[in-house]
């Protein structure tokens, strides 16, 4: 087998149709919110649709206080949390961030940290089927979540197919504007979950949502169904964020290459990174050239090139010694994770209501602060 990135794995997915599909509740909906409250519309109406519990996990340009009273005012069920204020280690520390946290892969955002914490408020308040719904995602048609969490019986996971801007990467983003295929992978912006796959978690790196699809060795039953749709935006307006996303579009990528060849995690060992690393250097270096020969507009050829060239140089720091350490970091990681949950759900049947999941959290924290 030859290392190399694919163009897609939708051959991974069981794939649906919403008008053959069963239908099912959903506890609750879940958005790692950081913009203005007029962008949870689309959350609010799918929550009343749905009748289910609309959580609000808030930072950045959201507030808890505008959030909930958007809310309200719509007749739903929410509650809204400033994720700011919760004390450090509501979501424990993991390996993995320890390992990338003082360098230059070290990302500074906190999706990962907020979607964590609605799984551990899903398990303490005995909810079986959420949605996690990113504040940039529109809903054609609600109903599709119902559709998606009828399929959880079998799956562990349901995404919504995105028909709007394609939820790739910077160099992703670049391929296909020079015409190679490139297709899209279902992800966390509209993900359906159930139970089962509590035991999973969101690491903090790009393509979180892909790592959360696996149990630690494989991918876990997924399906797609339905669709929903991303806002635009530009991914070459930064630098930053190619620089940011070279790691983690590394490792998804590589990871899901060997899965697509009925392979898994025991063939990621540093002979695969050090075929896989040249390869995707050489698909960006050649995404370059395709760019600057190209009838792109000759200010938006800069900004891509700007931000390709940003991707491959820090594809030079990625060693394959550094690509087996971090997969079995996150694989500790996993662990460490089921265990956690494990003590939760030992302490706690669930059933405490959400004020009072959130309030568990918090004393846990303390008592876990506090010296021996």
């Amino acid at each position: 087998m030859k290392p190399q990135q694919h163009e897609s794995h939708q051959d991974l997915l069981d794939h649906f149709d919403t008008d053959f599909t069963p239908r099912a509740t959903v506890d609750a909906i879940i958005v790692p919110n950081g913009r203005p409250a007029a962008y949870l519309k689309q959350a609010i109406n799918a929550a009343k649709l749905l009748d289910a519990h609309l959580v609000l996990l808030c930072s950045m340009r959201a507030n808890a206080s505008n959030a909930e009273l958007a809310a309200k005012r719509a007749g739903v069920r929410v509650t809204a949390v400033d994720v700011d204020l919760l004390p450090s280690g509501v979501v424990p520390e993991f390996s993995t961030d320890k390992l990338l946290k003082f360098g230059k892969f070290h990302r500074k955002v906190d999706t990962s940290l907020k979607r964590n914490l609605g799984l551990l408020v899903a398990i303490l308040t005995g909810w079986e089927r959420i949605v996690f719904l990113d504040d940039d995602i529109v809903l054609p048609q609600p109903g599709d979540l119902a559709a998606a969490a009828g399929l959880l019986t079998h799956h562990a996971v349901v995404g919504l197919a995105n028909a709007g801007m394609p939820d790739n990467s910077v160099v992703c983003h670049a391929l296909r504007e020079v015409g190679a295929p490139q297709d899209v992978f279902i992800g966390g912006g509209a993900l359906v979950v159930g139970e089962a796959a509590f035991s999973s978690f969101f690491p903090n790196i790009y393509n979180e949502d892909w790592f959360f699809l696996l149990d630690g060795l494989r991918l876990r039953p997924s399906a797609v169904v339905g669709t929903a749709w991303q806002y635009d935006y530009d991914p070459y307006n930064d630098p930053r964020r190619a620089r940011g996303e070279e790691l983690g579009d590394t490792l998804a990528e590589g990871v899901f290459g060997l899965l697509d060849n009925g392979l898994g995690l025991a063939h990621a060992d540093e002979g695969y990174w050090g075929g896989f690393l040249p390869a995707r250097r050489r698909i960006i270096s050649t995404t370059i050239e395709q760019v600057l020969a190209s009838d792109i507009e000759p200010g938006q050829q800069a900004r891509m090139v700007a931000a390709l060239k940003a991707s491959i140089g820090r594809s030079h720091l990625i060693t394959p010694e550094m690509c087996v350490r971090y997969l079995r970091a996150w694989q500790d990681d996993c662990v460490r994770w089921r265990e956690h949950i494990r003590e939760l759900r030992r302490d706690h049947r669930g059933g405490l209501g959400i004020d009072g999941a959130l309030a568990t959290l918090e004393s846990a924290t303390t008592r876990r602060s506090v010296p021996a």
